[in-house]
């Protein structure tokens, strides 16, 4: 089965964020696993990030792309990969210059947002990238 880490720092401090993700999470169980980390500074996020095989940074100075074009590269990525991922998300200061250098970085906006706010819209967007690739009329 597909497996997806997102790694983030700090933790979801919104219930109505938390049902949001849950939400998602339970629409693509079927699908890919999804874990998250939370985790507390930058130090724990770099070691985090090392033990994954395949990572991509989400950084607003990344490429950005349509929805048709994420779901192509998720799929590069599954296979690149070995069938998993981790997009790794940083926290009020950003990423650490050493992730930003070593992994392919992914703009999902050219505005600044929340750590918690870009988990949603990745989540939202791994969604809708399963769904195209089922050609479901979620897309639409």
């Amino acid at each position: 089965m597909l497996k997806i880490k997102i790694l983030s720092i700090g933790k979801t401090k919104e219930t109505w964020l938390e049902e949001a993700l849950s939400l998602y999470f339970k629409r693509l169980e079927s699908q890919v696993i999804i874990e998250t980390e939370w985790l507390k500074n930058d130090d724990l996020l770099e070691k985090a990030v090392l033990k994954e095989k395949f990572a991509i940074a989400l950084d607003s100075t990344g490429p950005s792309m349509k929805s048709e074009e994420f779901a192509s590269f998720l799929k590069k990525g599954f296979e690149e990969g070995g069938s998993r991922i981790a997009f790794v998300i940083g926290g009020a200061t950003g990423l650490p210059l050493c992730i930003k250098n070593k992994y392919p970085l992914l703009s999902l906006s050219s505005l600044t947002l929340t750590h918690q706010m870009v988990r949603l819209l990745l989540v939202e967007q791994i969604y809708r990238s399963f769904e195209i690739w089922k050609g479901s009329g979620y897309h639409k």
